[in-house]
């Protein structure tokens, strides 16, 4: 029986690689039902960048990740105020936010619903501004 009923994670999910693929498969080995949001254009704009890839389009590849149960847009960064419409008992994120003053005051927050945050090991040598990277040298020789 898996640990947590429901878990939540979000992303921008642009340039899909083997990381995303990686935390999907590893939340959903430890919940029953999982929930991923994939953040809208506008919201990309908070890593200071334009997606290559459109949200509805993001929003149908992982949808067809058979780890995935349920796709939804993330249309703000207010993590509680998701909790509040999806009731999930986890979140699973990234390595790279742990300690953070942010996820330092989402653990705090959950903790007082009963949410556990899970951190997953960032994936070496793969990452969308890495690819995103290379796109940018091809284009300009």
């Amino acid at each position: 029986m898996k640990k947590y009923k429901v878990g939540y994670t979000t992303g921008v999910y642009d340039m899909f690689h083997i990381g995303h693929l990686n935390i999907l498969k590893n939340a959903k080995e430890q919940c029953e039902h999982l929930i991923v949001g994939v953040t809208t254009d506008e919201l990309v704009s908070y890593k200071n960048k334009n997606a290559i890839i459109p949200h509805e389009e993001r929003m149908a590849i992982v949808e067809s990740i058979k780890y995935v149960d349920q796709v939804v847009p993330q249309e703000s960064m207010d993590k509680m105020a998701a909790w509040e419409e999806y009731k999930f008992d986890v979140m699973f994120v990234g390595s790279d936010w742990k300690g953070t003053e942010k996820w330092n005051e989402f653990e705090r927050q959950f903790g007082e619903v009963g949410v556990d945050i899970v951190y997953f090991p960032y994936t070496q040598g793969t990452s969308s501004t890495k690819l995103r990277d290379v796109l940018d040298k091809i284009m300009k020789s």
